[in-house]
């Protein structure tokens, strides 16, 4: 039986004289435009291993990159970390707030969380090789932002808002035939619930679609991703223009709240994660 090393959260710097630059691989966030203002927006961030990310520039791109230590962000190292769950999170969090601070000042295209590169030169010929790729991306989606929108089941209070919805029973009618009618008005209650929450996702789906450059459905949340009461029933991404983000914001609001026991929640911007094909790791190794 194999079992997974347990990491402390690493505590290596990799600006330590001590780690020479040949120890050293570069870890990529994100891909924006050379000049754009990824660089400055990224100055005062620390990365990860607690140096501030730089740029790497070629063919009229540039990534952002953190110079990380080989040992525990090479092969090995970093499928160790990513089997940690707490070393996992720390990666996770540290990429995230990397490319959304980027992004919150220019298009910026998200890597692969974990995507890593033998070093620097290594990333500029990833840049120049897929040039034309990425900057018709880049000009794709500037003046877009990235929306969520989920929409949620919740019977029990669409129940609730049913004024007089329990029927007192006869004076003739016995307990239990008084419970199965309640059990039968809940079951058809949930239905009724299911039926206006699925009705409900297809419309406001239907209509935000056309505020949209581009929409992608991902699998409805459960467990503790679920935010609130109720059952996600659908959860999508949209790209939306810039221009048109105070229109969609008003058309998710008018709609929450429409249909009993439906909630619509709306999340973002975001980064545009939803709508980028990651770039694929090359790290091999050194030989």
């Amino acid at each position: 039986m194999t079992t997974t090393p347990h990491l402390a959260p690493s505590t290596v710097d990799p600006n330590e004289p001590g780690i020479p630059p040949e120890a050293l691989i570069s870890y990529v966030y994100a891909v924006s435009r050379v000049g754009s203002a990824a660089e400055e927006a990224i100055a005062s961030l620390a990365g990860l291993g607690g140096r501030s990310p730089h740029t790497v520039c070629a063919a009229g791109l540039a990534a952002v990159v953190s110079s990380v230590p080989e040992a525990t962000f090479g092969t090995e190292g970093l499928t160790a970390q990513l089997e940690d769950l707490e070393r996992l999170e720390v990666i996770a969090r540290t990429h995230d707030a990397v490319v959304e601070a980027a992004s919150r000042r220019t298009a910026v295209l998200p890597m692969r969380l974990a995507t890593v590169y033998l070093d620097d030169s290594r990333v500029a010929s990833m840049l120049e090789a897929r040039s034309e790729e990425l900057h018709g991306l880049l000009s794709w989606l500037e003046g877009h932002v990235e929306l969520g929108v989920k929409v949620y089941a919740d019977p029990s209070s669409a129940a609730s808002e049913q004024p007089g919805a329990e029927k007192p029973g006869s004076a003739l009618q016995g307990p239990g035939q008084a419970y199965l009618r309640r059990r039968q008005a809940q079951r058809r209650g949930r239905q009724d619930a299911y039926r206006a929450a699925a009705a409900a996702a297809s419309r406001i789906a239907e209509h935000l679609t056309r505020l949209a450059s581009s929409r992608v459905s991902h699998r409805p949340q459960q467990g503790e991703l679920a935010s609130g009461a109720g059952e996600n029933i659908a959860n999508d991404a949209y790209l939306v223009p810039v221009r048109s983000e105070a229109e969609f914001r008003a058309a998710v609001a008018q709609a929450n709240g429409e249909v009993p026991g439906v909630r619509i929640e709306l999340t973002g911007p975001w980064a545009p994660y939803s709508f980028v094909g990651a770039v694929t790791t090359e790290y091999q190794g050194r030989t």
